[in-house]
């Protein structure tokens, strides 16, 4: 695939479904990787899992992105222990879903704050770096519901569309530094909690893609290493769709 040999990465995030899968996906190219989130003994038993597994000397740093200093902090510690920034991958979000008419303040507030706002600040915090070493990639990870909406999810869709919005400015104001600044988003992807659905549901939701199928971690994994690779340095400002043509956006 796409060479990332040499290439330091921080990815939030990262001990879930599709940051495990994406963190392993850089990992495999080369990249040596800080992995970033709340838990951090999930973190440590992933760390080391991704050490033995893929090699390399990858590292963890935790962050609770609820918390405006430690995500401050974030960017600074990542270029400490790695000794630079190359690649940002912002993929930590939640969900608070309810109907917008009985959505309550502190739902709506705590998505827009993880989902959004730290991904602004981490945003701007590593463009500082990377405009001294004239090169960098940033990669969000937004969704299909930026795009399309979703019921009982006005919070997240508001989220997520503001994502691509705020990309495509930063995309502007960085391309001259040799930087890009581009977004995934994901459709269905099967993850251990869409394992528990009902086979009734699966199918259901299997019958509104094309292909057929639910898409893996591993195929955001992909799109978010050739976005990272020196190969895509004239693409920015774009949103890579992985969503098994469900919306042909």
């Amino acid at each position: 695939m796409f060479s990332l040999k040499g290439m330091n990465a921080l990815v939030t995030g990262a001990s879930g479904g599709i940051g495990s899968a994406i963190a392993y996906a850089l990992a495999r190219q080369g990249a040596r990787i800080a992995l970033s989130g709340s838990n951090g003994e999930k973190l440590r038993v992933f760390r080391e899992q991704l050490n033995e597994e893929v090699g390399g000397d990858h590292v963890e740093i935790t962050c609770n992105l609820a918390d405006a200093v430690q995500v401050e902090e974030l960017i600074p510690a990542t270029v400490d222990t790695l000794g630079g920034i190359d690649i940002l991958v912002n993929n930590a979000g939640i969900t608070r879903d309810n109907l917008a008419m009985r959505m309550k303040d502190e739902e709506w507030d705590d998505v827009i704050r993880i989902n959004l706002e730290s991904c602004f600040r981490l945003m701007r915090a590593a463009a500082r770096p990377m405009m001294k070493a004239r090169f960098g990639r940033i990669i969000s990870i937004t969704s299909v519901v930026g795009a399309t909406g979703n019921p009982g999810q006005i919070n997240y869709a508001a989220a997520k569309a503001g994502i691509v919005g705020m990309s495509k400015s930063l995309a502007q104001e960085l391309a001259s530094r040799g930087i890009t600044v581009n977004c995934v988003a994901p459709g269905f992807i099967r993850t251990a909690m869409t394992d528990q659905l009902p086979d009734a549901q699966k199918d259901a939701l299997n019958a509104r893609i094309p292909a057929g199928r639910m898409g893996e971690g591993a195929d955001i994994g992909a799109a978010v290493a050739y976005l990272a690779s020196r190969d895509a340095g004239y693409v920015t400002g774009a949103t890579l769709h992985v969503n098994g043509g469900m919306a042909m956006l």
